[in-house]
């Protein structure tokens, strides 16, 4: 996509609360301040589904990263904005962050012993548009972990459980529920992270 719009401040802001996004691109050495998106996530989902109910999952991550980084870089000219989100699906079934452990539970349950695809998307909005935006995906399977397992990994993992969508993080005890990762790891992660490296760089707000 172009970037045919305002003059780049050399400011750059991620539109997001994630923790795990936020330590990817700190590690990363990337100089940015959080500014999280105020967007009804759940309400624009729902118009997706409700007006193609055969939409690509991935295709409603990057609409619900567009929104977010265009809802934040409206209040912040010349700043780019990083936007990002995560879709799960199961079969015809797509996956939202579980509001309760109770919902965690179910949603692990119906993922147990079973091959799942994980998409990410990750965009750049410049003065409310978006200039550049890339996708990607990873199929994950999930061992048949036995209940009392489940149990534990619950009480261990508390709220923090329904911060994820699928209810688990890679990068902690998470790991443990998974038998087969195919794809990238930082897609898996929140977003993918070489793709928008490059992109920065392109703009110039990295060094090269």
């Amino acid at each position: 996509m172009g970037n045919e719009s305002g003059s780049f401040t050399g400011e750059l802001i991620l539109a997001s609360g994630s923790a795990a996004r936020k330590q990817m691109l700190q590690a990363a050495g990337v100089v940015f301040r959080v500014v999280p998106a105020d967007i009804d996530e759940a309400a624009i989902r729902k118009t997706l589904t409700a007006n193609d109910a055969e939409i690509e999952p991935g295709d409603v991550a990057e609409v619900l990263a567009r929104a977010k980084a265009e809802a934040v870089s409206t209040d912040h000219p010349g700043v780019l904005v990083v936007g990002a989100d995560q879709v799960l699906s199961l079969g015809d079934r797509i996956f939202e962050k579980p509001a309760d452990c109770d919902v965690a539970r179910d949603q692990l349950l119906a993922l147990r012993g079973r091959t799942h695809r994980l998409y990410s998307a990750v965009v750049l909005a410049l003065d409310g548009e978006t200039v550049w935006s890339t996708g990607d995906m990873a199929d994950m399977t999930m061992r048949p972990f036995s209940p009392e397992f489940l149990g534990a990994y619950l009480a261990a993992g508390g709220d923090a459980i329904c911060q994820s969508v699928g209810a688990y993080q890679l990068e902690g005890l998470g790991a443990q529920l998974f038998e087969k990762i195919e794809g990238d790891y930082f897609t898996i992660l929140g977003m993918p992270l070489l793709g928008l490296l490059n992109e920065l760089r392109g703009r110039g707000a990295l060094r090269t």
